[in-house]
This record gives C-alpha cells, sequence and structure tokens, in this order.
C-alpha cells in the first residue's frame, strides 16, 4: 500500500484492535526481520548530498530517518522485554524530534547505524519468536497514550520498519535516483 502523503508512504499506522492471530504475528516479526536488509538496499550507493536530503519539506534527512529508525528501535526493544519482565511496568520517553536534532543524527556516517540494525534486529527477532502467547497480552504503561499491549508494540514495529524504509524508497523513486 502507497500513498500521496510523503509523511506517510505506507499509510498511517492503524492497530487491528483486538489481540493478533499468530499469522499476523509472524508478519509483524518478519518485518522486524527483513529491516536491516531493506534499510541497506534502501541506501545503497546514495551520496552524502541524497542522504543530506529531506524526504519530504519540512521532514528529516535521509540520514536522521535511519539514525532515528536505531533510536526508535533501541527504545522499543528495551520496551519489549520489560512488558514481559516486569508487571505493567510504566516506560520512559523519549523526544525523538529532539533526538534527530542532535549531532550524531545530523551528521554521523550511516553505516554504524545499519550495523547496530543489523544486530539489534537479529536479538529482537529471535526474542520476539520465543514468546508465549500470554506474553503479547502482557501490558506497559506509556505515560502520554496509557495501556499499550505487546500486541499492540508489536503492530507499531510491524508497519514502523516499512513506514521508513518508505520514506527513503519513494524519495528515491521521486527522485529517480
Amino acid at each position: 500500500m502507497s500513498t500521496q502523503d510523503p509523511r506517510y508512504p505506507i499509510g498511517p499506522f492503524k492497530s487491528v484492535g483486538r489481540e493478533l492471530s499468530g499469522h499476523e504475528r509472524l508478519a509483524h516479526i518478519a518485518a522486524i526481520e527483513a529491516h536491516p536488509r531493506n534499510m541497506r538496499a534502501a541506501v545503497a550507493g546514495l551520496s552524502d548530498t541524497q542522504l543530506d536530503t529531506t524526504y519530504r519539506d519540512g521532514g528529516w534527512t535521509l540520514r536522521q530517518v535511519v539514525h532515528h529508525v536505531v533510536d526508535s528501535h533501541v527504545n522499543s526493544y528495551v520496551r519489549f522485554k520489560l512488558a514481559v519482565t516486569q508487571d505493567r511496568p510504566t516506560i520512559g520517553t523519549y523526544q525523538e524530534a529532539a533526538w534527530a536534532e542532535l549531532p550524531d543524527a545530523k551528521s554521523a556516517p550511516i553505516e554504524g547505524s545499519l550495523a547496530i540494525l543489523d544486530a539489534l534486529h537479529a536479538r529482537w527477532v529471535r526474542f520476539l519468536n520465543a514468546l508465549s502467547t500470554s506474553d503479547f497480552r502482557r501490558i506497559l504503561i506509556h505515560p502520554e497514550v496509557g495501556e499499550i499491549p505487546v500486541d499492540v508494540l508489536l503492530e507499531i514495529y510491524g508497519w514502523h520498519c516499512p513506514h521508513h524504509e518508505g520514506h527513503i524508497t519513494s524519495l528515491r523513486q521521486r527522485m529517480e535516483w
């Protein structure tokens, strides 16, 4: 699925609003597993000038997108682990827009973040594949959103991966890179 809105190249996130089936969980885990390869393919051959191009007016550069994904997924991995090892933990938040403006996100080479994605996602997928059905029902508390079941976290990150891949690939398509 693609949209004309460059903010949402695969459409905005929408939860199914119920417990996921085993098949749905596997599909989201597969998206998480494929993400490092997909990101590497999405940015392959891009120059620094291209990486420093915003994917939309007022949006982040492609470099910032790559670094954001790592920031987000490191936080998410910890959140999943907290949710399945603690009773209804309240998670910390982070200011993703502020993190994207830090010097490392604005100017660091992307290879370090791509390497982190490779290792993080390998470990994350191993963890997710070992969870029981009851683990996916566990709840964490987000101070701004409220209760979030692990199933919804999985949906979010199963969407988040192709969402940001789409920011890069749709810009490449529009720019004919």
